[in-house]
Formats: structure tokens, sequence, C-alpha cells
């Protein structure tokens, strides 16, 4: 039998403010003449026409349009672009991008040791920073990404040189990481991590609805399955946001009532409920969404509710 219905515990977010260090996250710098066209080549987003004030989310993906991993990048000159992803597979996937450079003028490197991220939450975030997603902002101190906001609190992306501190930019004004995380999911933006590397085509975590994903742009790795998926009306899963009382963890498996052998869905992304609990962004079928129970690591595991997704889904063609 499945597990009771859960509900999910209130929690103001509106008050939250601060900002917390993105321990998580590392940096990929692209340098060189090429930087931006290269990228553009390789990734779901323009990086051709990306003017210096804005920013990109992207996915990089096999041949086979299964994402490898995720991205915020922006321009920081004419030569330059920064690539954030999560830490855990900038290292395998530098190396693959490096594959593909060939005679192209430019050098890819890690440069996680080189600037601090943080995620910044509420009134945190400078007056000036544009209130459109992904619009960037540089200042003295570093540079800001303009992120979707979550639960009514503005968000935002810091990346300050190494050398700068928290306190340059904003004294006294630390946010606990989890508080954060939790943000994160209840954005419903998940970013690639190795526990779900090549599970997920771009569409199945919502990244043509979120500004991930360019349908105009050139080729790209994977780009005919991304568009096939688009414009034959083949998106059969979609990303949504859920609770549960148990602790969940990425890439568990999720099934739904009627089918106790095969599993409907993946849990992309995890984080602690400020109050209790877990909440989490699942890739799932379409069809498990017909109100029967859902449950998470098995048909006897912990019950799954679902929460609203805060954003409308592009629909397909």
């Amino acid at each position: 039998m499945p597990a009771a219905t859960t509900t999910a515990p209130l929690f103001d977010g509106t008050s939250v403010h601060g900002l917390a260090r993105l321990e998580h996250w590392g940096v990929i710098r692209a340098q060189g003449a090429d930087a931006a066209s290269f990228l553009h080549g390789q990734l779901t987003q323009d990086f051709a026409l990306l003017d210096q004030s804005e920013a990109r989310l992207a996915g990089y993906c096999s041949a086979k349009g299964r994402m490898l991993a995720s991205f915020i990048g922006w321009k920081t000159g004419p030569e330059e672009v920064l690539l954030v992803c999560n830490r855990d597979l900038l290292a395998p996937t530098l190396k693959r991008l490096s594959m593909f450079v060939m005679r192209a003028k430019v050098k890819l490197s890690d440069a996680s040791a080189e600037f601090t991220l943080y995620g910044a939450a509420g009134a945190a975030l400078p007056a000036e920073l544009p209130v459109t997603h992904w619009s960037r902002l540089e200042v003295a101190s570093g540079s800001w990404v303009r992120l979707p906001a979550a639960e009514g609190v503005a968000r935002a992306l810091l990346c300050l040189p190494a050398q700068q501190t928290q306190s340059d930019a904003l004294p006294g004004a630390d946010l606990a990481p989890a508080l954060w995380q939790w943000l994160e999911v209840r954005s419903g933006i998940a970013m690639v991590s190795a526990p779900v590397i090549e599970e997920f085509v771009p569409q199945m975590l919502n990244y043509e609805s979120v500004g991930g994903v360019n349908f105009k742009k050139g080729c790209y790795p994977g780009q005919e399955v991304v568009a096939r998926s688009q414009y034959r009306g083949a998106l059969k899963r979609r990303a949504q946001v859920f609770h549960a009382e148990a602790e969940l963890v990425v890439g568990q498996e999720v099934f739904h009532a009627a089918d106790a052998e095969q599993p409907c869905g993946t849990v992309a992304a995890v984080a602690p409920h400020p109050v209790r609990g877990w909440d989490a962004i699942v890739s799932l079928q379409t069809s498990a969404l017909d109100g029967q129970a859902l449950t998470v690591g098995g048909p006897d595991g912990s019950a799954l509710q679902l929460l609203p997704l805060p954003y409308e889904l592009l629909q397909d063609i």
C-alpha cells in the first residue's frame, strides 16, 4: 500500500534575505577570440549574441540530446565567458568540452579557485539589478545575475573575485545554505548534477520554459533530438515540484500507484523544507499526474504531494 498522503507545511519565505555561500557550484572559464562562438556551437542557448548586460541558462547535451551539464553563463568581456555549474560534474564536463576545441581560438579552464559564489535573496539584491530574469549587473565588487524568484522571494547569483569577501558586498547578511537550496527547488529550475547525468532531455526539466533553450540558434550536440521533442508533440515527461515527509535524494525513482514495477519519474533536485520534510523537483511522465498516489524510492515509499509550479510551461507543437 502507498504511504499516507502528506501535507506540505506552511512557511512564509517573504522575509528571507541574505547571502549564502554556494560551495557546491564551480566556474569554467572560456577565454579567447572564439570563446562565445565555440560555446554557441556546444550549448542549447545563444552565446554568439550574448550581451554583457545579460546571462544565459543553458544545457550541454550528448548526441542523443541528454543533458551532461547545465550552466548559468555570461560574458565578462569580448573574449571571456564564465560558466557556473555544479562542482561535482565540472571536471568531466571541462574534459569533454575541451575535446571539441580543435582549431578554435579558445582556452577552457577550471576557474573555481578564482571566484566565490553566493546565492542572494530578498533585500540582499541591489536595487540597480534589472528585474528581468537572467539580467546581469557588473559592479565594483563583483557580478550579479538575476534568477527567477521563488516563493515570492527575489533571487540572484553573486560572483565575487576570490580575494573579495561577503562583507565587501553586503555586511552581516548570512543566509543558511539549506534555505537557499530550498528556494532553488521552489523556483522549479534544477541544475544538472552528477547523479542524473544523461537522464534528461532539456524539456524534461522544463528548460525550454525558463529560458534555457533557444530553438532559433544553430546546431549543437543533440539539437535534432531536442527540436524534435518540441515540435512533434513528443514531450511525455515534465518537471514538477513535490513535498515529502521523508528525506529525498537526487536520482531516486518515483512510482505511480498503478504500476509497482516501472518508475514513472526521477528526483532531479532536493532540499530540506524549513519547517519539516523535504521538497524536490521531479521529472516524471505527464500521464502520472492523474491524481493517484505517487511515492519515492519504491511503491511503499514516502508519499509525494504535488506543489504549484511557479511558471507556465511552454506547450509543445
